[in-house]
């Protein structure tokens, strides 16, 4: 098992490069952050909209088949399966259904033309339940919404249990693959030229801005190194051939448990060797060792990608809010 290729989780793909590579780094940021906060509050057309418009990204970037194929199967494998579970759990909703029952006007209507009208004594009083259950007044509805979907056998499908399995997997997905769509196309030092320049604003409130655009550079180089060391053990694992029935679930916990206590021995040693390389290139503070990156420079296809990004947001405002 190859993580490092099933999983392409934070990794930069350098070729080919694609016209999602030469857009600058902050208009991609703008996309990213809108592709993500524009499903709050917004109706379930417009969540199923953003997943498709994702796909159709990178379709259109033309980025090989064997990067993303194996990623997308299994993310909407697990999308679609959390879907089905959310929509057939109970909503959440302590309410006992029932058919609407008729006004106490038109109860007294069908009683005084019922072949069998009772009592006057017990005209006031709810009607018997073998002549007047409420399955025995077929009234017509006055529209066709129906709370409850599916009732069949132990399956019960409901509009919030559906709205809450819409917008879990939607969000998934969006939150997962939008986020690695915008790693895979931009570098790690692209996002720090960015942060620095979108976050310069607030270094007059002495926010160490350098110190966290660094740092978010770190943890993206940081990604593979754990994917790395993940494979290693899950392979030393696999070598050894353990025989895990006779083992038993006690023992292949402990296992387990010395892989993760060993992985994360693995993780602190690579951070304190990445520490200690940084420290003595002199990168101890920004006013003793700090890198100039590349200026950053807006092109057509950036200015034509930002104007499509306010008829995005128009289209959110207008057609996926709820209720529209």
């Amino acid at each position: 098992m190859d993580l490092l290729k099933t999983l392409p989780i934070g990794l930069y793909l350098e070729e080919p490069v694609t016209w999602l590579h030469r857009l600058d780094p902050r208009v991609k940021l703008f996309w990213l952050v809108s592709i993500l906060v524009s499903p709050l509050l917004a109706n379930a057309a417009w969540r199923f909209f953003l997943v498709g418009l994702l796909v159709a990204i990178t379709l259109l970037a033309m980025i090989p088949l064997r990067v993303w194929r194996q990623q997308l199967g299994w993310l909407l494998f697990l999308c679609t399966l959390m879907l089905v579970l959310t929509a057939l759990l109970p909503d959440g909703l302590a309410i006992d259904y029932q058919t609407p029952v008729p006004a106490p006007q038109q109860l007294l209507l069908l009683v005084d033309e019922s072949p069998e009208t009772p009592p006057e004594g017990l005209r006031d009083v709810a009607p018997f339940p073998d002549q007047f259950s409420p399955e025995s007044f077929n009234l017509p509805q006055p529209t066709g919404y129906r709370y409850v979907l599916l009732d069949t056998w132990r399956l019960r499908v409901t509009q919030r249990s559906l709205e809450l399995g819409v917008r879990l997997s939607t969000l998934f997905f969006t939150l997962i693959y939008g986020t690695n769509l915008f790693l895979l196309t931009t570098a790690a030092e692209e996002v720090t030229v960015a942060l620095e320049v979108l976050m310069s604003p607030l270094r007059s409130l002495k926010i160490p801005v350098t110190e966290i655009a660094l740092t978010v550079t770190l943890a993206l180089r940081f990604i593979p190194l754990v994917l790395e060391e993940t494979q290693n053990l899950i392979r030393s694992v696999q070598t050894r051939a353990i025989n895990w029935k006779k083992l038993g679930f006690r023992g292949s916990t402990q296992v387990w448990l010395a892989v993760v206590e060993r992985l994360l021995k693995n993780l602190l040693l690579r951070a304190e060797q990445t520490a200690a390389a940084m420290a003595v290139r002199g990168f101890t503070t920004p006013n003793t060792h700090r890198v100039e990156w590349s200026a950053l420079r807006l092109s057509r296809a950036d200015l034509l990608v930002l104007v499509i990004l306010v008829g995005f947001w128009y289209a959110r405002v207008v057609w996926g809010s709820e209720g529209v």
